[in-house]
């Protein structure tokens, strides 16, 4: 379901399926969260010690030489001894990739104001892999479809970059929901979404999960919790106004996540009610778990635009 209102859409989207061109634009917005400015949410309302590679002073750790690393940093005898080149770490230029899981399942291509939350995960998405570039580090993840996963190692090259964010275009537009697929499937496919990411994820590691966390369960615990000892993880949930109840409708409407389908008549404050409450119980699931798990959980809407969202955060994050 996608309706359109007076709100303007980013450039040069159109809510519905997504672009290259779509996806780059917030490459120029990358910059104005760098350090010292106040980064995204406060880099989503966690302190983060520059990623900046400098060589500090403090010694961290060695791992296999990757390009771009400091040649004067190569640790010979870890050289000579492996047949491969290492390189030294610094406890100040100590590497955290981001690795993104991106849902663009079903349930996500729903939208009743301006865009679909797989729209909106994959603009913030990309945002986030540009700003990791920025910072040279490496950026990664996978991509959650509802059915299976498409996974790109980390790189902080911008050619990978840019593969990773095409991949998620043609895994977008091209997800069908002509294939039915059960409840119980789509969670298994979620939990294997995940164990894939586990396998993928270098240590030390930024996680954000993008998702409506439909697909959710009990099952998932184990594996963020395993996760969550070398790595940060971030919940990122993406929702849409009308899954709230907060609609400018006024009448019977047909209503479609990809799932179920109902008329719904939006005159009704019981209706409004039933929806609220129903988003709220889980919104409530997704809480519990990642307060047990001490997993951050932030909110993203589909019916405003990203940086006018992360703009209004960053304001009140000054205030």
């Amino acid at each position: 379901m996608k309706k359109t209102n007076t709100l303007t859409l980013p450039p040069h989207s159109n809510g519905v399926t997504l672009s290259l061109n779509e996806l780059v634009h917030y490459k120029n917005h990358s910059l104005q969260w760098l350090p010292p400015a106040q980064s995204v949410w406060s880099k989503m309302n966690g302190s983060h010690q520059s990623r900046q590679k400098g060589r500090g002073m403090d010694f961290s750790e060695v791992r296999q030489y990757q390009p771009g690393d400091d040649i004067r940093s190569i640790d010979w005898r870890v050289t000579a001894r492996t047949g491969k080149p290492h390189t030294k770490l610094y406890s100040e230029e100590r590497e955290q990739p981001t690795m993104l899981f991106v849902d663009v399942s079903d349930t996500m291509r729903f939208g009743s104001q301006l865009l679909f939350k797989s729209v909106q995960a994959a603009h913030f998405a990309s945002l986030l892999s540009w700003i990791t570039l920025a910072e040279k580090d490496r950026v990664g993840g996978i991509i959650f479809d509802g059915k299976s996963t498409l996974d790109c190692k980390p790189s902080s090259r911008q050619k990978v970059v840019l593969q990773f964010l095409q991949k998620i275009i043609e895994r977008h537009n091209t997800t069908s929901s002509n294939t039915e697929q059960t409840t119980t499937q789509q969670t298994d496919s979620f939990v294997k979404g995940l164990q894939q990411l586990q396998r993928l994820c270098p240590k030390g590691s930024e996680i954000v999960i993008i998702s409506d966390f439909y697909a959710l369960t009990d099952d998932c615990k184990a594996i963020f919790s395993q996760l969550s000892k070398h790595n940060r993880i971030q919940f990122v949930m993406i929702n849409d106004p009308l899954e709230q109840g907060v609609t400018r409708f006024n009448g019977v409407e047909h209503v479609s996540d990809n799932k179920r389908s109902a008329w719904l008549d939006f005159s009704s404050l019981s209706t409004k009610n039933a929806l609220q409450q129903q988003a709220n119980l889980h919104k409530a699931y997704v809480q519990n778990m990642a307060m047990q798990l001490g997993i951050h959980l932030h909110t993203l809407s589909s019916g405003f635009p990203l940086l006018n969202q992360l703009t209004t955060a960053q304001d009140k994050g000054n205030n």
